[in-house]
This record gives structure tokens, C-alpha cells and sequence, in this order.
């Protein structure tokens, strides 16, 4: 009987406690569900309509335009230019990441003024760093080209954005430059909160520098690599400006992902409704990817260093 009782108790402290917070969270439920859950429950609605052409709804389409999805002829390419894209750029800058914030950890002259140098491609417009690459990869007047002949390692200038492979592979090396920025960043904030007695502790023990930095740094750094690697993999994923600006001219869909295929689909065929098809399928492998991370991961458990 007691037991019961303080079970009811609980759960009306808890209902106590959740209606006075809610005043305070009104603010943000209103921006999630505005910004959020209702986007993201009109695509779905979308996605099961049938659309002209001129977006005017003809009726219910069930799952027809999710089938006209995973028949689409390019599918199979662009899924693996998806995979290569998404894990490609984020497992490369990660990597360069972890080595480019353990040199900004350390004490050096002019160390303020190269972080600020290092935060500026994350700060400028995607769309304008992508151009300026653009630009110098030209074959005829580009400066990166002419750099490339100069030093020996081209014979002649060479179309980087003519091809699909090519293409695709210098929209990469730019989704890493202006993502490795922001992600130093958060590994540099990781390595700051490392308490100093740990590492000499880690020292006193007779661990070397390598030794330390994977059996005691690196575990610790779980959380702001799983901020980092999450935050990565849905901008990757997402992202459509780079690839837009640098291969969007290239014919075919050789060069695409699923996000830019979703692109085409509503620019150039007008297929608005298989297109927010493709946009609720983004949608869910995102989350899955993200699941699977966490699930593997576990960057949130406990570091016993």
C-alpha cells in the first residue's frame, strides 16, 4: 500500500514539475514544432500525393511515388556517390581535425592569430568558397591549375570540373576544407577540458606520448568527437551548395548525390512529388546512420582514464 502511494506521489511531482517547466520550454516546443515537426510531417504528406507537374495535388498517390524512387535508373550510382561522399569527407576531416587541434593545443608565438585564420573558411558563405575553387580550377585562367603546371605535377592545365570523377573528388577536398574549421574547433574545446593531473598521472606511470595520447586522450575526447562526427555527417549529407556549384553543369548523374538528384528531380523533370519521396528517404537514413553511430559508438559512456 505504501508503495503505491509513493509511486502516485512521484508521479505528481513529476506532472507538478513538468507544468511549471513548460512555460519556460514554450518558446522552444513552438520553434521545434514550427521549424521541425511540421516541415518534416508536410514532406510526408507530400510525399504521398500525386503532383502535376505545376504542384497541383491530384489526389492520393499512396506509395507510387516511393516506388517511382527506388526505380529511378540513376539510383544505384548516386546511393554510392551518397556513401562516398558522406563517409569520405567526414572520416577525412576528422582525421586531419584530431592532428590540426593537437598542434593549436600547444603553447607557440602567433597561436591566437592562426586560430583566427583557421575559423575564417567555416565562417565565409559555402556557396562563395565553392566559386573561388571553381574559378581556380579552371584550365585556362585558373590560378590552382597554373599552380599545378608550375610546379612540375600537371604537364598542362587540366579540366577538373569537365568530368564526373574528377569533379567529384575536388567538391570533396572543398566539403573537407570548409569542414575541418568548426570541427578542430569542438576537439580543440575537448582537449582543453582534459584535467593536467590526468596526463602527468598518465606520465608518472611511465606512459610515452603516444601511448598517452590513445590509452588517455583520446577516450576522453568521445563526446566532442561524437558532437563533431554527428553534426558532420548531417551537413555532409545534406549539403547541396558545393556540389551544386561545382559539378552541377557536368551532364548525367555521375556527380550526384541523393540530395542533388532530389535537386534535379524538381528542377529539371518537375517531379515534385517523387522528389519529396526521395527527401522523407533522406530523411530516414540519416536518422538510421546517426542511430547506428550512437548504437556502435556509445561516445556517451563513461571514460575511466
Amino acid at each position: 500500500m505504501a508503495t503505491t502511494r509513493n509511486k502516485a506521489l512521484r508521479r505528481q511531482a513529476r506532472r507538478q514539475t513538468t507544468l511549471q517547466a513548460l512555460p519556460w520550454l514554450a518558446p522552444a516546443l513552438v520553434l521545434i514544432g514550427g521549424v521541425v515537426i511540421f516541415p518534416v510531417g508536410f514532406m510526408i504528406y507530400t510525399s504521398l500525393r500525386d503532383l502535376s507537374r505545376f504542384g497541383k495535388d491530384r489526389g492520393w498517390a499512396g506509395f507510387a511515388n516511393y516506388k517511382a524512387v527506388f526505380g529511378l535508373d540513376p539510383l544505384p550510382t548516386v546511393l554510392t556517390n551518397t556513401l562516398v561522399w558522406t563517409f569520405g569527407v567526414v572520416l577525412v576531416t576528422v582525421v586531419l581535425s584530431l592532428v590540426l587541434a593537437q598542434f593549436l593545443n600547444k603553447k607557440f608565438p602567433g597561436r591566437k592569430v592562426l586560430r583566427m585564420v583557421i575559423i575564417v573558411p567555416w565562417a565565409a558563405s559555402v556557396v562563395m568558397t565553392s566559386t573561388v575553387f571553381v574559378y581556380g580550377l579552371d584550365p585556362f585562367y585558373g590560378i590552382i591549375n597554373k599552380f599545378l603546371v608550375d610546379v612540375g605535377i600537371l604537364d598542362e592545365p587540366y579540366g577538373f570540373l569537365k568530368n564526373a570523377t574528377s569533379g567529384f573528388l575536388s567538391a570533396m577536398a572543398v566539403a573537407v576544407f570548409v569542414s575541418v574549421p568548426f570541427t578542430t574547433f569542438v576537439v580543440l574545446a575537448g582537449l582543453q577540458t582534459i584535467p593536467h593531473d590526468v596526463l602527468e598521472a598518465a606520465q608518472i606511470d611511465g606512459a610515452g606520448k603516444v601511448q598517452t595520447y590513445w590509452q588517455v586522450i583520446f577516450p576522453m575526447l568521445r563526446p566532442a568527437l561524437a558532437v563533431a562526427a554527428i553534426i558532420n555527417i548531417i551537413n555532409v549529407f545534406n549539403s547541396l551548395p558545393i556540389l551544386k556549384t561545382m559539378t552541377g553543369s557536368i551532364p548525367g548523374y555521375d556527380a550526384d548525390t541523393t540530395t542533388t538528384l532530389m535537386f534535379k528531380l524538381i528542377q529539371s523533370d518537375r517531379q515534385i512529388d517523387t522528389a519529396s519521396a526521395l527527401s522523407v528517404v533522406n530523411f530516414v537514413v540519416i536518422l538510421v546512420v546517426i542511430g547506428i553511430y550512437l548504437k556502435v559508438v556509445k561516445p556517451m559512456r563513461e571514460v575511466n582514464a
